[in-house]
């Protein structure tokens, strides 16, 4: 049996020289992971799309995509997960979490200090070398 297969995007969103992590709340699929922000694709909306409606809908704020990171995919329990991260700023908002149960800013040397999620750890390492 082929596992299902979902498209997520994701932001490394950046404001002074640091990068904005988020934690995934207890009680849910990877509960206490560290992730960049986003979500699934929803049909016929282009990666980017649906990017800035993710980060909207979860941090109640407005980003501008800068530049296309990697594509990295994942076979978790529940699907494999394919994700496009992108490095993206800050034009409005306070990054609000409304899905997240914690977060920080971090500087790109410091990210492994996280625990990430799997899918994550591509982006992780390619940031940390900038």
């Amino acid at each position: 049996m082929s596992k299902k297969i979902i498209h997520v995007v994701a932001a490394a969103i950046e404001k002074d020289g640091k990068i904005f992590c988020a934690q995934r709340p207890e009680g849910k699929s990877l509960g206490g992971f560290w992730e960049f922000p986003g979500g699934k694709l929803e049909a016929g909306e282009s990666p980017k799309q649906a990017l800035i409606r993710e980060i909207q809908e979860e941090l109640n704020s407005e980003i501008e995509i800068i530049s296309f990171v990697n594509e990295a995919s994942y076979d978790y329990d529940f699907g494999t997960v394919v994700m496009k991260t992108y490095h993206a700023k800050l034009l409005s908002g306070k990054l609000e979490l409304l899905e997240h149960q914690n977060s920080t800013w971090l500087a790109p040397h410091e990210l492994k200090s996280l625990n990430w999620a799997p899918v994550d750890r591509p982006a992780v390492e390619l940031l940390t070398k900038k």
